[in-house]
């Protein structure tokens, strides 16, 4: 018996989600742990649950995502492009609702890096005349 499956894969700056998308009552489950568990902040939550919301699908859709690297605010915007791309795997005609909402385009904004020479990427060293 097999079960029917979408997947997509979401990147943001470090962190990298993968997500399959199930019929099922709309619980999502991330590393292993509950949604909320995982996520505290409603913000991350709302974050990553945006595109399952405009494509009024929450309810009929359960989520096993697995998720590495960078912080939660990275990982909730990887979910984020990750749900979005398994969507379009389960249901093509759902394209122009999630472009139009953005949820289709991935932050390319990497983590600039240190420069010799200053102590941070951007931060100088304080100039001293004398």
């Amino acid at each position: 018996m097999s079960i029917v499956q979408w997947c997509g894969t979401g990147r943001r700056k470090e962190a990298v989600a993968r997500v399959f998308l199930r019929p099922g009552s709309g619980k999502i489950t991330v590393n292993g742990r509950d949604f909320e568990a995982y996520f505290p902040r409603l913000w991350h939550r709302l974050r990553a649950r945006e595109a399952l919301v405009l494509a009024n699908l929450a309810d009929r859709l359960d989520a096993l995502i697995t998720t590495r690297g960078g912080g939660l605010t990275g990982q909730a915007d990887a979910i984020r492009l990750g749900i979005a791309r398994a969507l379009l795997a389960y249901n093509p005609e759902l394209r122009p609702v999630l472009k139009k909402n953005g949820l289709l385009t991935q932050d390319s904004r990497r983590h600039e890096r240190k420069k010799y020479g200053q102590p941070g990427r951007r931060k100088k060293y304080q100039y001293h005349k004398r």
